[in-house]
């Protein structure tokens, strides 16, 4: 971990997942998420207390596990208040609903990890309790009701409404729960004006352009790679492992509940778009192209 000055006030932790850090006054700070474990939390707490400060609070972007695994050891040794906005908050205080939803179902044993579930945190509203010089910005897609937070130093850390060139390069695949609104925050990111811009996987970085057109050249991809395979009528298993197939992935069961419930997102979006849809044969649902009426 590293620590890095964005601002007068704006700090960030360089971490797998990013750690924001906002000064509030001289001596103390709310963080922006808390990283993937108790862990990241202890090695957060390490650096903190190094600069003489005091976590007054955690602000959670959104709810999955790499952002709010630190949330319980923090808390527990600070006494810190916990913020999050609407369905994040009840994720946040409930984390097994992470797992179940992304399974669609209790998870059995193999789904109830560290990866996907974090420890349970006390947490409170966000609504009309972010400190001064904090912004909230909504920016949802990747998840139900993820936002991103602005600071007074013109510093905007951006959550998962994009990801890496490497992780791109690597996984093609991303978690998105909704793919029109992933691409709604796209769009209002290239309008978007600030100092610096921290993505929760990437360095912070001046200019976002070539980033959001990564992010949406590939999902533009992905979904012309399920059109294709909705040429033929194809079931929701036979489509998730054409993709891996395609993009020589190796499933697992972390990765059929995220790239799962991601696909089915896609398919919801096609569907809704009135480029494909379904039908039940033998039991079956069945996925294929629309045909022109």
């Amino acid at each position: 971990m590293e620590l890095v000055k964005l601002g007068e006030k704006t700090y960030y932790i360089k971490n797998p997942t990013n750690i924001g850090i906002y000064k509030i006054d001289d001596e103390n700070v709310y963080l922006i998420d808390s990283g993937n474990d108790k862990d990241a939390g202890k090695r957060i707490l390490k650096i903190i207390d190094e600069q003489g400060w005091k976590v007054k609070g955690i602000i959670v972007t959104h709810s999955n596990a790499d952002h709010i695994g630190g949330n319980q050891v923090i808390q527990e040794r600070t006494g810190c208040e916990i913020l999050a906005h609407n369905v994040e908050k009840y994720f946040t205080q409930n984390p097994i609903l992470e797992p179940s939803f992304l399974y669609g179902g209790y998870p059995f044993k193999g789904l109830r990890n560290k990866f996907l579930l974090a420890k349970e945190s006390k947490t409170k509203n966000l609504e009309n309790n972010l400190p001064e010089g904090l912004e909230s910005v909504s920016l949802k897609g990747h998840f139900f009701d993820m936002i991103g937070i602005k600071t007074s130093d013109e510093v905007y850390f951006l959550a998962d409404a994009l990801f890496s060139e490497e992780t791109i390069t690597k996984y093609h695949l991303f978690f998105v729960y909704d793919v029109r609104e992933f691409l709604n925050t796209l769009e209002k990111l290239k309008i978007l004006k600030g100092k610096y811009f921290v993505p929760s996987h990437c360095e912070a970085t001046e200019d976002l352009t070539k980033l959001i057109a990564l992010n949406e050249n590939k999902v533009n991809e992905i979904l012309n790679k399920i059109l294709q395979f909705c040429q033929n009528e194809m079931t929701f298993e036979e489509i998730l492992k054409a993709i891996f197939d395609d993009y020589k992935l190796v499933m697992n069961a972390n990765q059929y509940v995220l790239v799962g419930s991601t696909v089915k997102s896609y398919l919801a979006y096609l569907c809704d778009e009135g480029k494909i849809s379904y039908e039940f044969k033998e039991n079956k649902m069945i996925w294929k192209l629309e045909t022109e009426k």
